[in-house]
């Protein structure tokens, strides 16, 4: 059983494994919901294997990296992982699972090893891009408070942890405007997120967020949201708060490429990136612009959240009339081409 493809040919169903990191599960065991918060909860696994469901494919929820372990030493294979694990420690957390997966040589959605652990650490991410010529805002990781003194960019800065995503270390204190600030955060951020810090250039203009989907030179911008805060969110920071409640504190208003020409240098920035860093099958970009309105790269998501209503590269894709199906497919069709020849698995 199948669905058709772009092209009106038909493909033959696969047997997907699920993997994913439930919220509910690592709150039971003890972890915060800060520490969590980049996690998925069950309705969207529903949502994501009735979507593979409805294209033709039979689903197995394998769930998070240890239980992927347990199912591959049992003997569990499956044609495709579907893996939106983001994983719960060290710097390289969402390498994990792509790398356990290699070892069997089992192909996967989304971004390799390198890819991932690259793409986390915003400090090697930039570096990389900037030797691409992608423009990003000025930088210094500060790994203790004695490289404090490397830093020479004008105030004020933006200070973040430097692998961390859903606005974690985010407040409206993460911009600083003098030396003595600066140092007080990089502190605070050293202590409680044990990682390096990013200091950067402050960006005060326009954000938006780019979702992709395709791989090398298949890859296409989809669309633009530009994220717009409301008068009662935390001021001038796309924050953890902000972040974390925002239905009602966040607009997120579709923006076109073909009427303002700021986004269509978005995504052109962000489609310059997302094929210099290898990223794969489908994701986001988020850029900010800077005091004249230039747009900067500020971050890659090669693991973007999947939930139909409430994620960033879905909302995009409604916003561009592609239904959350179509955007499945299109992940699928392009990890597909990484499936070994002659590695079919009947499901049990």
């Amino acid at each position: 059983m199948g669905k058709k493809n772009a092209w009106g040919e038909a493909t033959p169903g696969l047997h997907i494994g699920l993997t994913y990191d439930l919220r509910e599960v690592y709150l039971a065991e003890g972890c915060t919901e800060e520490e969590t918060a980049e996690f998925d909860r069950v309705e969207t696994i529903d949502l994501l294997a009735g979507a593979l469901e409805s294209l033709g494919h039979t689903t197995d929820r394998i769930g998070h990296a240890r239980e992927l372990m347990g199912r591959l030493v049992r003997g569990d294979r499956w044609d495709l992982v579907f893996n939106i694990c983001e994983g719960l420690h060290g710097i390289a957390r969402e390498a994990q699972v792509p790398a356990i997966l290699d070892v069997y040589g089992i192909a996967y959605t989304f971004s390799d090893p390198l890819v991932m652990a690259l793409t986390l650490d915003k400090g090697m991410t930039k570096n990389v891009l900037r030797a691409h010529g992608v423009p990003t805002a000025d930088f210094t990781v500060v790994k203790s408070l004695d490289d404090l003194k490397r830093v020479r960019h004008a105030f004020p800065l933006f200070a973040k942890p430097i692998a961390e995503g859903t606005g974690k270390g985010i407040d409206p204190g993460s911009i600083v405007n003098d030396p003595k600030a600066l140092a007080e955060r990089c502190r605070y951020l050293l202590e409680q997120f044990a990682q390096p810090v990013l200091v950067e250039t402050y960006l005060p203009g326009r954000e938006f967020t780019v979702g992709l989907w395709g791989t090398g030179d298949e890859a296409e911008a989809i669309g633009t949201l530009e994220i717009v805060l409301r008068e009662s969110a935390e001021p001038n920071v796309y924050s953890y708060v902000n972040k974390e409640r925002c239905e009602e504190l966040v607009d997120y208003v579709p923006v076109w490429a073909g009427k303002d020409p700021v986004v269509k240098l978005c995504e052109e920035i962000a489609l310059d990136a997302w094929r210099a860093l290898d990223c794969r099958d489908g994701g986001r970009i988020d850029l900010r612009c800077d005091a004249k309105g230039h747009p900067l790269f500020m971050e890659v998501n090669p693991l973007a959240g999947l939930h139909p209503s409430h994620s960033d590269l879905p909302m995009i894709c409604t916003a561009c009339n592609i239904p959350y199906e179509d955007l499945i497919r299109r992940i699928v069709e392009s990890a597909r081409t990484r499936i070994p020849a002659g590695s079919r698995v009947t499901p049990a």
